[in-house]
């Protein structure tokens, strides 16, 4: 069975830009020999709530999904745009609530797979 690279970032909440306190909440995952490019995001309400208690749930939730719009066929913004730019437009540093970690490499056989092992790793408790 043959690996590739992929990249990958964690998709973060940070309520607070000043504090910078963050909840991971979700990873963004990057294969170009596969042509793979996916997001899977979820947000815990109650970790939210102990960083900020007036935190707007609802529109970090909807930020965190256009992770995941990003990602699919429909139409947007970057829908003419290559797998690899939408990466590179998804993980550029940014000084917002929603944000992304540094990109990390590694050989993966299955992104799917991969993806749902750094996800479980990284963002579920």
């Amino acid at each position: 069975m043959s690996r590739d690279v992929y990249e990958y970032a964690v998709i973060r909440v940070v309520p607070k830009v000043e504090r910078g306190e963050l909840i991971n909440a979700g990873v963004l995952l990057y294969c170009q020999p596969r042509d793979y490019l996916c997001a899977r995001v979820e947000l815990d309400p109650a970790r939210l709530r102990a960083l900020d208690p007036h935190a707007d749930v609802d529109g970090i939730c909807r930020a965190l999904s256009a992770y995941e719009l990003a990602c699919g066929d429909e139409p947007g913004p970057l829908t003419g745009e290559p797998l690899g730019g939408r990466f590179r437009w998804l993980t550029a540093p940014r000084s917002t609530i929603v944000q992304t970690s540094p990109v990390h490499a590694g050989l993966t056989a299955d992104p799917d797979t991969e993806l749902a092992r750094l996800f479980d790793k990284l963002v579920r408790l």
